[in-house]
């Protein structure tokens, strides 16, 4: 018999090299040097609390791996599991009020733990529109395993509300607090009483908001009042389970689920990426919790953050921009092109600024933007330079006035 003559498996890879090039939507690794001359401004990274190159942070990392070794060496049931561990996930529970936590190896695995192990094969996922994309990835997984997946106008928990009413199946609503985009902070207190009133438990991706919003770092369910405070003792809704990363705020690595014990005692028995994962490594795990300790004892550092946000916004919306107004520690300006988005990005670098610039799909509305992350650490000063550099290289159309431009779009 004649072999069959097929064309190479991947070359269809080079057509969609070509779309992603054409319509400005081509992804490049920016490799960061360890030092950098002349140094950057870093606006780009999610290092909100300047704590990623902290000595006594990165002293705490090193010491652990002297102790412990560079890696886990295995999944957190079998060798993975330290005392460090133990003692981050109880300082994590305390921090927000919960019962208990369990320490993944990455934000985006502990969001699809949490969600594929809490929805039951019968239940009804209802998710805002703006969700990230390990909150989207989680409830495709749930759907393959039979679960319904709702989808709600973007912070609107009206609109959830409605969702939940037609349905009868056990029912989760699946939301970040602070999204990563735009920075803009979810209407908490009305999605929790839609949920109370609905008998539908909330699960809450607070990536954004853990060491940026509520007293003392503790995140967006306390800052909207989701966490009482007895006697000196936090105590969250037992209703409520959220999900942070050490990578951010905490200049670490790794991530968490935190809530009621019974909920994470059913992680441990059947979340696959805790199951099937090796461990946080010891360094990134002392990291975290040596930063943990830091914003603890110094609560300024969160108000910081979010009061250079909020001049960054406001600076830039004085001069004509589209700015998003910050709950957090993201402030995020329109581009009118990808094109334009980026090259705007490159400019500013050669301005010595480090700014983010989000492109579709990353974006769920399709409209390019530069990402500005607030830091802690930065003056007065540094923030006038970094105003200087994003107006100065502003392309045509960013400001005010003029309509963005989706022909980009796919």
């Amino acid at each position: 018999m004649a072999a069959q003559h097929r064309s190479h498996p991947f070359s269809w890879l080079d057509e969609a090299a070509a779309r992603r090039s054409a319509a400005g939507l081509t992804r490049r690794l920016q490799i960061r040097p360890a030092t950098e001359h002349p140094p950057l401004m870093d606006l780009a990274s999610n290092d909100y609390l300047g704590l990623s190159l902290d000595p006594d942070i990165a002293e705490a990392a090193a010491a652990a791996a002297r102790a412990w070794g560079a890696g886990a060496t295995g999944s957190r049931l079998v060798t993975g599991s330290t005392q460090l561990h133990a003692e981050l996930e109880a300082e994590l529970a305390d921090l927000y009020g919960a019962e208990s936590a369990l320490v993944f190896s990455s934000g985006y695995a502990a969001n699809l733990g949490m969600l594929t192990a809490l929805c039951p094969r019968d239940g009804l996922l209802v998710c805002d529109r703006n969700n990230h994309a390990s909150l989207i990835d989680a409830t495709r997984l749930a759907k393959a395993g039979g679960a319904q997946v709702q989808v709600y106008a973007h912070a609107d928990p009206g609109a959830a509300d409605r969702l939940l009413a037609a349905s009868n199946r056990p029912a989760l609503v699946v939301s970040d607090t602070v999204f990563s985009v735009d920075g803009d902070l979810t209407d908490l207190p009305a999605l929790h009483r839609t949920c109370r009133e609905r008998g539908a438990g909330l699960l809450l991706d607070d990536a954004h908001g853990i060491g940026v919003l509520g007293p003392a770092g503790a995140g967006a369910p306390a800052e909207a009042g989701l966490v009482s405070d007895t006697g000196g003792r936090r105590r969250g809704c037992d209703d409520v389970v959220v999900s942070v990363t050490l990578s951010k705020a905490l200049g670490a690595q790794g991530g968490a689920v935190l809530g009621p014990r019974r909920v994470i005692e059913h992680l441990v028995s059947t979340a696959r990426t805790f199951i099937f994962d090796t461990g946080l490594a010891p360094p990134a795990t002392a990291g975290a919790l040596a930063a943990l300790r830091r914003i603890r004892a110094e609560p300024q550092r969160p108000h910081r953050a979010r009061a250079v946000a909020r001049q960054f916004a406001q600076e830039l919306a004085r001069a004509g921009f589209a700015v998003q107004q910050p709950t957090a520690a993201v402030a995020s300006v329109r581009a009118p092109s990808p094109d334009t988005a980026v090259v705007w990005q490159q400019q500013c670098r050669e301005r010595g600024v480090r700014v983010g610039c989000f492109r579709p799909p990353s974006v769920p509305d399709g409209v390019s933007r530069l990402r500005i992350t607030a830091r802690a650490d930065l003056g007065d000063e540094d923030v006038t330079r970094a105003l200087e550099a994003i107006t100065a290289t502003a392309p045509p159309g960013a400001r005010r006035g003029a309509d963005p431009d989706h022909s980009h779009t796919p």
